[in-house]
């Protein structure tokens, strides 16, 4: 096995069990291992640390398969994933929902692997060249350990040129439709596998939408970054009086209009806006427009370090807006998948915001993803999701 030596004084993260290793701890590289292969991590002296994947291209070099000196195979990532799937299992049992993360990354040991269940369809992303290394083998195990063969690929984001992968998305096997129907609690939702956000739906949001709903009974309610109108569809379902969606496509508020349908509620009685989130909110402002609740859900505004400053600019200009819609005593629930942007930041951010919407507010609530999106206790960029509910006092 070809070795890789880190530097004095770089071994510390290793130690407390971190999964990535960057470019710049590495002393040097024994052998000539390929892209994705399996290495051995040594400290300077060649003592053993780790073994893990080769990304030479990448900023992350290494990213951790296993603290201990053992073989990575096959059989290796079906145990992994096995323990991801009971997981699920046991944390659903007594679920009536049909779709879940089944495989979360770095959080269930397998880092660069993303897997979700949409009924009878898995939707995979290979995000790291250590995981491409092992493609063929993942999906035969998918197969075999899930029963599924409905298999679509969305290995189409930013981080695959990062790892010198090209992008890929489509069907490597199986039939996989065009539109898949899931159901979450008591609704339904139609998912597009090939299209969308993420994998096709935002399964990090799932208990935040069932939380969500309680504040929206008998209230006016503004969803804002709408996508396919999951926090609309739950706020109708829980008696909001009148639901407002606001999303720059035009593609994803059709399908929430159809999502509307399918879960029995006149798309008539509500609202679909299209256009720049930023103008309208201004626009609505301009207005005299007020809600009793507005939720934001924001695309992710900072992908690196580089850009977090940026995007701290950008969340407190859409919750300043945000807070001067409300009505006396509304509640803003507010949402950041930065993972540059620490729950401290935005705490602040949003603080700000209040501060120069003149209003005070207090947070009833911190939200975070779902418990089949788990973070690892060693792996705090697991907790990508944050987000608070706060209301005017």
């Amino acid at each position: 096995m070809n070795k890789v030596y880190l530097k004095p004084g770089k071994t510390k993260a290793l130690a407390n069990q971190h999964p990535w290793v960057f470019s710049g701890a590495i002393q040097r590289v024994e052998g000539k291992p390929d892209n994705g292969e399996v290495v051995e991590i040594c400290t300077e002296k060649g003592e053993f640390l780790a073994v893990g994947a080769y990304s030479p291209f990448s900023q992350i070099r290494l990213r951790v398969w296993s603290f201990k000196k053992e073989k990575i195979n096959a059989d290796f990532i079906r145990r992994r994933i096995q323990n991801a799937i009971q997981r699920r299992k046991t944390q659903y049992e007594n679920s009536s929902d049909t779709a879940f993360r089944l495989v979360h990354g770095e959080s269930d040991l397998l880092p660069g692997l993303i897997v979700d269940q949409y009924d009878t369809v898995l939707v995979v992303q290979f995000l790291s060249s250590g995981a491409v290394y092992f493609r063929e083998a993942i999906l035969t195990i998918l197969k075999e350990e899930t029963g599924i063969h409905n298999i679509y690929e969305r290995s189409d984001v930013e981080v695959r040129s990062l790892e010198g992968l090209p992008k890929f998305s489509g069907v490597v096997s199986g039939d996989v439709p065009d539109e898949i129907i899931i159901r979450e609690d008591r609704y339904q939702f139609i998912v597009e596998a090939a299209g969308g956000q993420k994998t096709g739906f935002y399964l990090d949001q799932r208990d935040n939408r069932k939380l969500i709903g309680d504040y929206c009974k008998e209230k006016s309610v503004l969803n804002f970054f709408s996508f396919t109108g999951g926090f609309s569809v739950y706020a109708s379902g829980n008696g909001a009086s009148k639901v407002t969606s606001v999303d720059s496509s035009q593609p994803a508020m059709d399908l929430a209009k159809r999502n509307y349908e399918l879960n029995g509620y006149d798309v008539d009685r509500s609202e679909w806006v299209v256009g720049d989130a930023f103008q309208v909110l201004r626009n609505f402002r301009e207005a005299g427009r007020t809600f009793d609740v507005v939720i934001l859900d924001p695309p992710k505004f900072a992908s690196t370090a580089a850009q977090v400053k940026r995007a701290a600019r950008g969340y407190k200009d859409i919750n300043l807006l945000g807070f001067k819609l409300l009505n006396p005593g509304g509640v803003l629930v507010t949402f950041s998948c930065s993972g540059g942007i620490t729950d401290a930041l935005f705490q602040k951010i949003v603080a700000d915001a209040a501060l120069d919407a003149g209003v005070q507010a207090v947070i009833e609530r911190k939200l975070t993803q779902g418990r089949d999106h788990p973070v690892n206790l060693n792996f705090p960029e697991g907790s990508y999701l944050k987000g608070f509910v706060c209301r005017v006092i």
